[in-house]
């Protein structure tokens, strides 16, 4: 009888424990192959091939399936079912001005909502290195830089978080100002020595090439053979040379013909930045210009170019200054603003012209074609988003008048745009096939520090609007090739081989959206409009936004270019 219960006993603790075991294994994380699956989408791998459906999982920050999955296969952390949607790689801005409103707010707002998963920073003024005579007040967000070399402003943005990848090209202007400060005189043979070191450090910090833009101080002091030297110096680590050309209208022949001269006696690559011709009496003439490239390219050069899809620019009404009253740096440009005698110099040198520089007044044909998009002081807020003609009628002055005494009170900078493209013009070069998209945009949002003035519509629309406007709705490219001059023509011009298409192997930056109604929503009138269409976009694995929404994740890297740590 006692060995009976005693049986009982133990058979009840055996049971128990059994039920304790079963428990414990309900309560375990189930095993996942994969981290993320993207289910039943129309996939665009950024080749220009044509989409096919498949599924995409994703394990860690690469893509390690693209294909069909059985359903029992789709074991994930997560599956985003994509159906109806299109896949493809992440949008790459080859040409953007994030490099310090990352530093306000990494989460990139208003790239990320278009489907950008890395930003290429550094158009000519880079955020580094700053040395020398370099101002470290960035005069951008109340900024001051605490960092000397492009690595150390690297280490600075990455310690903060980013939702979006960041490259970066070493600014002409930037070495330039280190060494020379604001002088408009040639460096001396020494001092050019200089220069050529800090490119060469910034290129072992990481940089993608060497960035200038010509077409306004103190970048248009550099002389083709200066800008040959410097060029010459990311050759060995595998950079690029990319360029805002010194003319963008009537003297536009010969600047291209300037940068293909620069990349050929450097011996690499070049990328015109925002191609286009911003001079109303040459409309028409893209072709043409465009052939000037395609005959260097014959001759095994390897020139490109990018675009951004608008019929106007942006840059600062101190464009419309002349360029010698613009020497010494915005100290001296300020005094002679206040110097009437200076002043109808200057008048008189925007109506006729100086040869050599990029006249606005006369690429515009009239003051109707300039608008101030932001203003800094409460006394001309009521400006913002009019033009200088109806700013001179309002005031009762002479425009040239509303552009000296803008500047002034603002302290010699009036972010602008300009209306001097057009459309026969922007739509033939979507169709070259060596010209890639870039924003040209910076990463804000509609509220905030970010969310001043009346910039571009381009910061918020570029990618969206190339895939509503012309390619659904004018059907002026392809989807296929739309998404190619997004994706992998911008990772192939700068050397990035493990971004751009949507294969096994490669990281896992991915946009998704809907092709029937991606459309950008920003105008010149009311440009804090975030687009539609863009429902999902991934970062190294990381969805960033999800359903439209950001999640306010900053999974985004520094990438780095070939010379990175490469010893001379």
């Amino acid at each position: 009888m006692a060995k009976s219960k005693y049986s009982q006993t133990v058979s009840l603790i055996c049971s128990l424990l059994m039920m304790a075991n079963l428990v414990a294994c309900g309560k375990r994380e189930p095993t996942y192959e994969f981290d993320l699956v993207i289910a039943n989408g129309n996939v665009l791998d950024g080749s220009g091939e044509l989409w096919f459906p498949a599924d995409v999982a994703i394990k860690g920050d690469q893509i390690v399936h693209v294909g069909r999955l059985e359903e029992k296969e789709k074991r994930a952390r997560r599956v985003i079912d994509a159906k109806g949607l299109t896949v493809s790689p992440g949008f790459i801005d080859i040409h953007s001005h994030s490099d310090y409103s990352l530093l306000v707010d990494g989460t990139a707002q208003s790239k990320i909502r278009q489907g950008v998963t890395t930003e290429v920073l550094g158009e000519a003024s880079s955020a580094g290195p700053i040395q020398g005579k370099a101002k470290r007040d960035l005069g951008e967000y109340n900024l001051q830089a605490n960092w000397k070399t492009l690595g150390e402003y690297f280490d600075r943005l990455q310690a903060g978080g980013i939702s979006v990848n960041v490259a970066s090209y070493v600014g002409a202007t930037q070495v330039r100002s280190c060494v020379l400060g604001d002088e408009s005189r040639d460096p001396t043979p020494e001092e050019m020595e200089q220069m050529k070191q800090l490119v060469r450090e910034a290129m072992r910090d990481g940089a993608f090439g060497l960035s200038s833009s010509l077409i306004v101080p103190p970048d248009t002091y550099l002389s083709t053979q200066q800008l040959i030297e410097l060029a010459s110096q990311v050759k060995p680590f595998g950079g690029i040379y990319s360029t805002h050309i010194r003319g963008e209208g009537q003297g536009i022949q010969p600047a291209i013909q300037e940068a293909i001269t620069i990349g050929e006696k450097a011996q690499i690559p070049v990328d015109i930045i925002h191609l286009k011709i911003a001079d109303k009496r040459l409309w028409g003439k893209m072709k043409e210009i465009c052939g000037l490239v395609e005959a260097a390219r014959a001759r095994g050069l390897q020139v490109a170019a990018n675009q951004y899809p608008y019929v106007a620019g942006q840059n600062d009404l101190v464009a419309l200054v002349p360029p010698w009253a613009m020497e010494g740096g915005r100290a001296k440009m300020l005094e002679r603003l206040s110097n009437p005698s200076l002043r109808a110099r200057m008048e008189k040198d925007i109506s006729t012209g100086v040869k050599g520089w990029f006249d606005h007044y006369l690429a515009m044909k009239g003051w109707e074609s300039a608008v101030v998009a932001s203003i800094e002081t409460e006394k001309n807020k009521g400006v913002e988003g009019k033009s200088v003609a109806e700013i001179a009628r309002i005031s009762h002055k002479k425009p040239t008048d509303v552009v000296f005494d803008l500047l002034k009170e603002e302290g010699g900078s009036v972010p602008t745009v300009y209306f001097l493209m057009s459309e026969e013009d922007v739509r033939y070069a979507l169709q070259v096939p060596w010209v890639s998209i870039g924003s040209d945009g910076t990463a804000v949002r509609p509220d905030g520090v970010l969310g001043k003035g009346k910039p571009h519509p381009r910061w918020y629309g570029t990618f969206p609007r190339v895939l509503g406007k012309y390619v659904r709705e004018e059907k002026v490219l392809t989807l296929e090739d739309a998404i190619r001059k997004m994706t992998s023509l911008n990772a192939e011009k700068l050397g990035i081989s493990d971004r751009g298409l949507l294969r096994e192997g490669k990281k896992a930056d991915m946009t998704i959206f809907n092709a029937e109604k991606v459309i950008d929503k920003a105008t010149f009138e009311n440009p804090h409009q975030y687009p539609e269409g863009i429902e999902y976009v991934i970062v190294n694995g990381n969805v960033v936004l999800d359903k439209g929404q950001h999640l306010g994740t900053k999974p985004g890297k520094i990438l780095f270019g070939k010379g990175k740590d490469k010893k001379e």
